[in-house]
């Protein structure tokens, strides 16, 4: 075998292997990038873990709605619960926290999963964090009702509804209930909390989560 046909052997192997890795772990960016922050300022001991997906990845300044609380956020845009379970290790158990704190489930959702299948989900995740750490509290915060996605909100609110049955049964499990919160007397959703893209809220949606979520917080 000539020199360039191993060349061109060895680069199609690379980039087989490289195309194999990003699509095996699409976050793995997003965890390397948290490796890099805590290498950069080592990450508070015993915090408060806020996990899950972009509505509370753009939440950057949590902190500032919790004053008193030790808070790392460590959710990474885009991700369904499966990708919090697979990378459990990197985002939950390294940080030993002493609570952890849950918005995920809504791009499953998006993602034609049933409601019955994001209650399973949960359950697995649940599962895996009970069997590492017993005693920690778990708080899932329900899954919010954006606009654009509003014709999956049938399937939202059932998911909302079978995952606080679920936490109801089991303890130290809470379940945080912001949907309705985000609506107008009318009935109509508030337009005036979400960024242009209807999917994402700006602060005065977090500002309506805050009194909400902080009564569960532990100190």
């Amino acid at each position: 075998m000539n020199k360039q046909i191993v060349k061109t052997v060895l680069a199609f192997v690379f980039i087989f292997n490289f195309a194999t890795n990003s699509f095996a772990q699409p976050f793995l960016k997003e965890v390397n990038y948290f490796k890099k922050l805590d290498s950069i300022t080592p990450p508070p001991t015993n915090p408060i873990l806020f996990i899950g997906s972009s509505s509370f990845t753009k939440w950057v300044d949590v902190k500032n709605y919790f004053p008193g609380y030790t808070i790392l956020n460590r959710a990474f845009g885009g991700s369904s619960l499966p990708d919090v379970i697979h990378f459990a290790e990197e985002v939950i158990f390294k940080y030993n926290p002493k609570q952890i704190v849950i918005y995920c489930g809504e791009n499953d959702v998006a993602a034609n999963a049933s409601a019955e299948t994001v209650l399973e989900r949960f359950k697995t995740l649940h599962t895996l964090i009970r069997t590492k750490l017993p005693k920690v509290s778990i708080v899932f915060v329900s899954l919010k009702p954006s606009p654009s996605r509003e014709k999956f909100w049938p399937v939202i609110v059932e998911a909302n509804g079978m995952i606080k049955q679920f936490a109801k049964k089991h303890r130290k499990t809470y379940f945080v209930d912001i949907y309705q919160s985000m609506f107008n007397s009318d009935g109509k959703i508030m337009s005036d909390i979400f960024l242009s893209d209807n999917l994402h809220m700006n602060k005065k949606g977090y500002e309506i989560w805050q009194p909400i979520i902080a009564p569960y917080l532990k100190k």
